[in-house]
């Protein structure tokens, strides 16, 4: 699993949206390799370069690590849901995921619906329509977009529900298994804190997932 942290595409929270991670994979014999990737600064193809590196080194590491090169997924927070679904909507070949993992992802870059700030920091104050359809991952779903978990809250402040519910409509619609959930409260950014109300039963439901194939 390749782990993706949010931040805005200004920063990382590489604490409880990266490294905190690791005991509830590893319990389940998955690794987690956590990416700090490259803020764009200008710069939109680094962050989604940075994710198609880390995942070929671990194709490539794969019999080192012992890892099932056929088996590697993406995960992402937020802005970080974002690098992650633009590799699940745009990669191919060793760079592809096996499935995505999304929590409270910025998804789309259409204003109304977008994260303003993380918007700004990947394509600009003024970007060109050509980029706000490359990076509107809603737009970009197709029969080959990896299989998807979806989790969020209902009272989200922060990253609208638009950008899931066009996100999983679209897998819906491309025939790609999806399962969402939305909780009723927790607002943004909880990562792995057991200060969300859903804690238990988000973590139980995302092992149901990883352990349904």
């Amino acid at each position: 699993m390749v782990d993706c942290p949010g931040g805005g595409y200004q920063h990382l929270a590489m604490q409880h949206e990266g490294h905190d991670w690791a005991p509830f994979f590893n319990g389940q014999g998955i690794a987690l390799i956590v990416l700090k990737y490259r803020m764009p600064h200008g710069h939109y193809q680094v962050p989604l370069e940075d994710a198609e590196k880390a995942m070929k080194v671990v194709r490539g590491r794969a019999d080192e690590w012992h890892i099932n090169k056929k088996d590697v997924g993406i995960m992402g927070f937020s802005a970080g849901g974002h690098l992650a679904s633009t590799l699940a909507t745009h990669s191919s070949g060793d760079a592809a995921a096996n499935f995505q993992i999304l929590f409270y992802p910025v998804i789309s870059m259409e204003q109304g619906t977008t994260h303003q700030v993380s918007r700004e920091n990947l394509l600009g104050k003024k970007p060109k329509r050509k980029e706000v359809n490359e990076y509107s991952n809603e737009q970009r779903v197709s029969k080959h977009t990896p299989r998807a978990f979806i989790a969020l809250a209902g009272d989200d402040r922060s990253v609208s529900t638009a950008n899931s519910l066009s996100y999983y409509e679209e897998l819906l619609n491309n025939k790609v298994p999806a399962t969402m959930h939305i909780y009723p409260a927790g607002g943004h950014g909880f990562g792995i804190r057991q200060s969300c109300p859903s804690h238990l039963e988000m973590m139980m439901e995302l092992k149901a997932w990883l352990g349904s194939f």
